[in-house]
């Protein structure tokens, strides 16, 4: 297949996309406002931009699609997929050509539609215009019903975890001496530093972790504009010498981080079906300890295999936290629990593998 994305390039997660059909030998083509860096055989189509500002952003938008258009026809594809409904998935929409492919993150329909009016009619058309749409959670699939998209062509697909490099064996005792986390009980949390993750909640747990396991440790993983706030609230809470702020973990590195921590903790007030970064941190035999947001009690059971707790609730989030890491048989039988349970239902290769059938299902439709 001729496969041609519309999608950010830095995006891991658009990375892991076009790596897999990439390395199978289809000719895949990328176009995007950003490189996905050297990719083997990708051939990559850099969108040139007019400065961003309001002044600029009518010709911003006809220059884009303009070029987007240009680049189609050169590429002659036998299928565009755009990632992310707007900006992307709305630009494909405007390039009249099919088959057409939109995949929904999250965020892109669950909260950008309800900002403004405006915003939502641009989704819905996005979302019209798409031959089928893909998203990973039974969430983000009500929200674009809700908008008037036809449920028959949304498929639930799982954004998939590469099980050969999250595992429990990667636990490097070296990286935990780097870290100077020494024998202690660490408590991880990998989503960014912005409002929609909570992390004050996490912070504010801290003190009463360790009132009742004193050689706690915490691992703040990610980059925001709340960093600096969270690691003040840290510091007035008494509790900075316990918490290292890793800031952004070079993706390659989180294996390790996961699997070297003994707790994994999300406290993000919205997500878009499962975070990928729970999904990982299960994958590598932790335990998590999650507020109860998305798609998450369909993979948590609570008391099964890991916790669900309440939003901006530190005090619940605590005695979970701490009930994890007082009991370590708990720890691992949950944590066996959950690699087994992405094994099944969130491998990347079988994920990708029904993308691919997709991906013949409409090239050979749209040619009758």
């Amino acid at each position: 297949m001729k496969i041609c994305y519309l999608a950010d390039g830095e995006s891991i997660h658009t990375q892991r996309w076009i790596k897999y059909f990439a390395d199978r030998e289809h000719e895949v083509h990328l176009i995007s406002k950003k490189s996905c860096g050297p990719m083997h055989s990708v051939k990559l189509h850099l969108l040139r931009r007019l400065p961003e500002s309001a002044a600029f952003a009518p010709f911003n938008l006809l220059s884009t699609i303009a070029q987007i258009r240009m680049m189609i026809m050169e590429i002659a594809p036998d299928i565009l997929h755009s990632h992310y409904i707007l900006d992307y998935g709305f630009y494909g929409s405007l390039t009249g050509f099919h088959p057409f492919v939109a995949s929904a993150w999250g965020t892109d329909v669950l909260v950008v539609p309800n900002q403004s009016r405006v915003l939502r009619a641009l989704t819905r058309y996005a979302l019209e215009k798409a031959d089928l749409i893909t998203c990973d959670g039974e969430n983000s699939k009500s929200a674009m019903i809700d908008l008037g998209v036809d449920g028959g062509k949304i498929k639930l697909i799982s954004h998939g975890i590469d099980t050969r490099r999250f595992y429990p064996g990667r636990r490097d005792e070296a990286l935990r001496a780097e870290l100077g986390l020494g024998e202690s009980s660490t408590v991880i949390s990998v989503r960014n530093l912005k409002p929609i993750y909570s992390l004050a909640s996490l912070i504010e747990a801290v003190p009463l972790v360790l009132r009742e396991v004193h050689d706690a440790r915490f691992i703040v993983a990610g980059e925001g504009d709340e960093k600096s706030a969270l690691m003040k609230l840290a510091k007035s809470r008494g509790v900075l010498d316990h918490v290292l702020f890793a800031g952004a973990i070079p993706h390659e590195r989180i294996p390790a981080y996961l699997a070297s921590s003994d707790v994994y903790v999300s406290t993000s007030l919205s997500d878009g079906g499962m975070a990928v970064s729970t999904l990982e941190a299960m994958a590598s035999g932790l335990a998590p300890v999650t507020t109860d947001v998305g798609d998450v009690r369909r993979w948590i059971k609570d008391g099964k295999n890991g916790f669900v707790v309440p939003t901006k609730n530190p005090e619940v989030l605590a005695e979970k936290i701490i009930y994890m890491l007082r009991n370590k048989e708990v720890l691992k039988r949950f944590g066996a629990t959950n690699r087994s349970l992405i094994e099944e239902r969130a491998d990347y290769y079988k994920e990708m593998e029904k993308v691919g059938r997709i991906y013949e299902n409409l090239i050979e439709g749209h040619k009758k």
